[in-house]
């Protein structure tokens, strides 16, 4: 078959062929091609995302629901039989699920969706989605101790990136619609849409820029919108009163920062020693990793503990209302953290978002109740350093530092409790991140052999400024109005081969040596530089740009000035393509 403005083997000018084709079609039709244009278009579909993903953030948790019933039974005092059956046989259907039908299934799903926006331009089977949906729910609803939200996340994406290849979209609008369906099922499952919006933005796609937060506001609002139309407004928990009389207090959330810290580099070090160590057991030991998990952490609930078993929600808002002693507030802290650690690392699919709230909560009631024995006049209730301690993990652990604050906020919606969140996570992240340099989340992906990009790493790279690299001025700077002949004489003092002109009235711009001796040859001496280089203005740069706008530059002009911000007639220094590429060499040789 002759392809389009083939005929014979002959190309054919198809243009006016176009032009007739769309001078023919129907004004309503032209109309809504100006109007939606692909960026307009992808706000639309981000609120069908949102939509989407809400109504399977819905199903997802009438789902977890559904097995925990089912499977450990409706009473609130659950049976040892059911405690020690109901996780060891989910973690087999788990595993030969994850195995032969649902292999990409495993993990939390947020490198999952990093790796769909920067490896796989936004491919996300829709298999994918369906198998984590299934997985996480017999997972969680059976006792694993993981959590909701990590999967919503990946359902979110899935679901996302199966409409955008639908609607054939563009490669760049592909790659980015991952992490706009992430953002919708994370927001659902959380009932937190700020929250959502940040940790996307800060821990997957890295960067703001108005289109990309415009979609994910979009979607993360409406998938909550249809999550409360079905299940409520109210938020995951029942928030206490939340208080800080005096300042002093700090020092108790100063105190809880550090313990907190030190507990999350333990928990991720945890993750990071065993998980490889049961990957690299022979693969028939796979199909009863998920099972062995299952049993150890039914036994543990056996033994006294249930609470550890699931996402552990409604044990979170009884920490809050000081309905345990701070000792058992800490046995359950320290459990939950071998119970996930069972979970995550025998491949059953679950998040890792609930654990972590979950053990931040118990830990910070617990140095609450520890320090209210030692210190009775702290103000601080149960619930406030319940509270604290959620965003105190969430910041060591999963270091995200910005979503552990407004989480927190989110959740609470009391804004006194600010301050101490602040002191707290900033304590909790600065003894993670010097303990344990790499985050989680980097930890894993290196560990299943991929190269995504570390936001981590990229906040605390150095950024090269233009005031690295340039030099000062030595060589004289030439006046617009002087002749030829004149210039000359200059550069016979120099011995430069390019010089700066300043222009009149303002700008800039560059001469050579040999380019004047020409002029000269040409009978131009007494030709003014202005009258010869009207036209060849060049760029000029401030000393804080970054490096990388330099190089935009100086392959195209032999020196560029670099100017005050103060007053851009005042030459700081210029910089050439030497320069920019000597001071990348020795970045990269330090």
């Amino acid at each position: 078959m002759d392809q389009p403005g083939l005929q014979n083997g002959t190309l054919l000018n198809v243009e006016p062929l176009v032009r007739e084709k769309r001078s023919a079609e129907h004004p309503s039709k032209t109309f809504l091609r100006s109007v939606f244009r692909e960026e307009r278009f992808f706000l639309v579909l981000s609120v069908f995302i949102g939509i989407f993903s809400g109504l399977a953030v819905v199903c997802f948790r009438f789902a977890i629901d559904w097995c925990r019933i089912y499977l450990l039974g409706s009473g609130t005092v659950l049976t040892p039989s059911r405690l020690l059956l109901a996780p060891t046989l989910a973690g087999l259907i788990i595993a030969v699920l994850a195995i032969h039908v649902f292999p990409l299934a495993r993990g939390s799903g947020v490198n999952q969706t990093k790796a769909a926006l920067y490896i796989y331009n936004g491919y996300i089977p829709i298999r994918t989605a369906v198998g984590k949906f299934i997985t996480a729910a017999l997972a969680i609803g059976s006792g694993h101790s993981l959590g909701p939200e990590d999967p919503s996340l990946q359902i979110g994406a899935g679901l996302a990136s199966a409409l955008g290849r639908r609607m054939r979209l563009s490669r760049d609008r592909m790659r980015l619609i991952a992490p706009v369906g992430a953002a919708a099922g994370l927001a659902a499952a959380f009932n937190a849409p700020i929250s959502a919006v940040l940790f996307v933005i800060e821990e997957v796609i890295g960067r703001w820029t108005a289109g990309i937060l415009g979609s994910v506001v979009l979607s993360a609002i409406s998938s909550v919108v249809v999550m409360r139309w079905f299940l409520g407004s109210e938020s995951l928990f029942r928030i206490p009163a939340v208080q800080l009389e005096r300042p002093s207090e700090l020092i108790a959330y100063s105190v809880l920062g550090i313990v907190g810290g030190l507990a999350a580099v333990a928990f991720s070090s945890g993750i990071a020693a065993l998980r490889p160590l049961c990957k690299a057991l022979p693969r028939w030991t796979q199909y009863f990793q998920p099972a062995l998990a299952g049993l150890l952490i039914g036994l543990i609930g056996v033994l006294g503990a249930p609470q550890v078993m699931g996402a552990g929600y409604e044990y979170i808002d009884e920490a809050m209302h000081g309905q345990f002693t701070w000792q058992m507030l800490a046995i359950l802290a320290g459990l939950k953290i071998l119970a996930t650690l069972l979970s995550f690392v025998s491949g059953t699919p679950g998040g890792m978002f609930a654990p972590t709230l979950f053990i931040g909560a118990m830990l910070g009631a617990a140095v609450g109740g520890a320090e209210h024995v030692f210190l009775p006049h702290l103000s601080g209730s149960p619930g406030t350093y319940a509270l604290v301690g959620m965003g105190v993990l969430f910041a060591g652990f999963l270091r995200a530092p910005m979503t552990s604050v407004f989480m927190v906020l989110e959740v609470s919606g009391n804004y006194s409790i600010i301050v101490p969140v602040i002191v707290a996570n900033t304590f909790a992240y600065v003894i993670s991140r010097g303990l344990q340099p790499a985050a989680i989340f980097d930890v894993l992906t290196r560990q299943d052999g991929l190269d995504l990009p570390s936001m981590e790493e990229q906040r605390e790279e150095d950024i090269l400024r233009v005031e690295d690299a340039m030099r000062p001025v030595d060589d004289p700077v030439l006046d617009a109005q002087e002749t030829v002949a004149r210039v000359l004489q200059q550069f016979d003092g120099t011995s430069s081969d390019v010089l700066l002109v300043r222009l009149n009235p303002t700008g800039w711009s560059s001469v050579a040596k040999q380019e004047l001796r020409r002029m000269a040859n040409e009978g131009k001496g007494s030709f003014t530089l202005s009258s010869l280089l009207a036209v060849r203005q060049i760029p000029y740069l401030h000393p804080d740009h970054s490096l990388d706008v330099a190089l935009r530059y100086v392959d195209r002009w032999p020196l560029v000035p670099v100017v005050s911000r103060a007053d851009y007639r005042i030459l700081e220094g210029v910089v050439s393509q030497h320069d920019v590429l000597k001071r990348y060499r020795d970045f990269g040789e330090g």
